[in-house]
């Protein structure tokens, strides 16, 4: 199955449950299909744990004729949380005189960490490793995860008593921080009507396998990008860095991770090539969240903006990214 049909089949089956959302939808997938992570960003009842088990219930393993569900965790993040609560712990076995590691919540394909920036930055942490190497070090033995894994995190942007914040390292690790927000009123009157997480929800069945998803992976590497649209990426990572109202600007994977989810944007919009709006799409949600601004009143949203709107703008006038371009860079 091609990344393009995969990711209508998610689309179409999410869309069924989540109303009137068909760009962070597409984006929501590109993620997934991609092997990113996602945080979701709300204020509580959007339906951000609905996505996740939405999400849950379309995925499948085995068979295509008879797939399971995959296997699904949920962790509430919550300030007396422990490490191990997260990753596993080794257990005496009295009977055997020896320890056993008892798998944690990690050890699954998909994992829900609910309201995240509700637990302390050690148990936070505790997610590092697994969200980048897919793999849980315990007593000098390391376990891989799941090749499905992904994270769908969340957190509340308004509320911040009794809450720590992601340290940047963390947030590097999140290919995009997404935003469902509010839906529009046909969109939230059919909800009011339908109650889809309750009536359509519990029925969905497997519709994609993980071998479409891994296929979808081997289909992104062959995606062309054209010299112009590399260095337009460069660029623009470069220029968040030298930006005035910036401290800390895009790091070596941000520009990796929006060079892999162009690939993958591109195939789910049916083309073999990236293209420049695929860039602008992905900018915003993929980068924002990766760059400290020097006033916490500063939007990192608008920066990203900014700089994305003037790097391909300058790119434009200097070459069609569609022809062979020379190599100067975009200032």
């Amino acid at each position: 199955m091609s990344t393009k049909i995969t990711a209508e089949r998610l689309i179409a089956e999410i869309s069924s449950v989540i109303r009137g959302k068909p760009s962070e939808l597409e984006r929501f997938v590109t993620a997934f299909l991609s092997g990113g992570h996602i945080l979701l960003e709300d204020v509580p009842g959007l339906g951000k744990t609905t996505l996740a088990k939405t999400l849950s219930r379309i995925v499948g393993t085995g068979t295509t004729k008879n797939p399971h569900p995959v296997n699904f965790k949920r962790i509430q993040f919550t300030p007396d949380l422990l490490p191990y609560d997260i990753t596993g712990v080794d257990v005496f076995n009295p009977e055997k005189h020896t320890f056993e590691f008892m798998p944690g919540p990690v050890f699954c394909d998909i994992l829900l960490a609910d309201e995240i920036n509700r637990t302390t930055p050690k148990v936070q942490s505790a997610l590092l490793e697994v969200m980048a190497e897919h793999q849980v070090s315990s007593g000098g033995i390391t376990r891989p995860v799941s090749p499905l894994f992904f994270v769908v995190a969340t957190q509340n942007p308004v509320e911040t008593e009794g809450t720590y914040p992601l340290p940047a390292a963390q947030l590097d690790r999140f290919m995009m921080r997404l935003s469902l927000g509010y839906p529009d009123e046909d969109a939230e009157r059919t909800i009011l009507h339908d109650d889809p997480s309750e009536t359509i929800l519990p029925s969905l069945q497997p519709g994609v396998t993980d071998e479409d998803i891994f296929a979808s992976r081997k289909e992104q590497k062959t995606v062309y990008c054209h010299p112009a649209l590399e260095q337009a990426i460069v660029s623009l990572v470069r220029k968040t860095r030298k930006h005035p109202a910036v401290k800390l600007g895009v790091s070596p994977r941000g520009a990796l991770q929006l060079l892999h989810a162009g690939r993958t944007l591109a195939l789910i919009r049916g083309r073999t090539w990236l293209q420049d709006d695929d860039i602008a799409d992905l900018a915003e949600p993929l980068l924002a969240h990766r760059i400290i601004p020097r006033d916490n009143r500063t939007g990192t949203a608008e920066i990203i903006k900014e700089v994305t709107g003037s790097v391909l703008e300058k790119m434009s006038r200097i070459t069609d990214w569609t022809q062979d371009a020379a190599h100067e860079e975009i200032v």
